[in-house]
């Protein structure tokens, strides 16, 4: 209760401020428009269907990147954990590649797929796999050798020992490095519709650009925002939280 109250008075005295520069004219009407002009872009945006479908657009190829990205990783940081060669050598890598940002990447998708959904999916995959293999990676290199040990005593092999020993000790990593993949492909979608112009929510911050309309641009921005808000501070904590409970890695509440 008292950490909705305090939300509650941030986001009031927040929206308080806004309202009183934007009231005060500090910057014109075109440059800095009021809560209440950006709240009724979002009304009419969601009344036309256009924030809609732009959201839908946006969340499939999220998903359908973000998929891909987890399925390779997975089976890329297990396999590099596996192999001392591929740990020196593609793990090494995959390390260095990492400092890449993800735009870097979107040169390459446009001379390999041209201006096409492929190039975008292909910027989500690489902005999110490098940080879920090498999270797979870690989770699966710190597993205490004593556990495969005790799981084998106990007549667990092969995808029995995998799926009872091994992913319940490495979750913890896997869900954060799932949670960071999350966060570098969704900044990846954003920054690949913007520049291929498309339909989706990078497409409606560039439309917002070129009519000079502010309210547009901030509404769109909250829109992301919130999206981003809805699937790290509610979908990943409460299924990190499960997970926890349901491998006994933490007391249920």
């Amino acid at each position: 209760m008292k950490r909705t109250l305090r939300y509650v008075l941030f986001y009031s005295a927040l929206i308080g401020l806004w309202a009183l520069l934007a009231k005060l004219q500090v910057w014109p009407p075109y440059i800095f428009p009021t809560p209440w002009g950006v709240a009724e872009t979002l009304r009419s945006g969601f009344s036309d269907h256009s924030f809609w479908i732009a959201i839908g657009v946006s969340m499939r190829r999220m998903l359908l990147g973000y998929g891909i990205s987890v399925v390779l990783g997975l089976i890329l940081g297990l396999g590099i954990a596996s192999s001392r060669f591929l740990e020196q050598t593609v793990g090494g890598l995959l390390v260095s590649l990492q400092s890449l940002p993800s735009i870097c990447w979107l040169p390459i998708a446009v001379l390999w797929f041209g201006l096409t959904e492929k190039a975008i999916l292909f910027v989500v995959v690489m902005g999110s796999l490098l940080s879920v293999t090498i999270s797979m990676e870690t989770g699966r290199k710190q597993l205490p050798k004593i556990y495969n040990m005790a799981g084998r005593n106990l007549g667990a092999r092969g995808v029995r020992l995998f799926w009872h020993v091994t992913l319940p000790a490495s979750l913890p990593y896997i869900v954060t490095g799932l949670k960071q993949g999350w966060a570098f492909a969704w900044r990846s979608l954003i920054s690949g519709e913007m520049i291929f112009v498309t339909l989706g929510l990078g497409q409606m911050l560039m439309m917002g650009r070129d009519l000079n309309d502010m309210s547009l641009v901030i509404a769109v921005m909250i829109l992301i925002v919130a999206l981003g808000y809805l699937v790290d501070g509610v979908f990943f904590k409460t299924l990190e939280r499960r997970l926890q409970q349901r491998w006994g890695l933490a007391t249920a509440a």
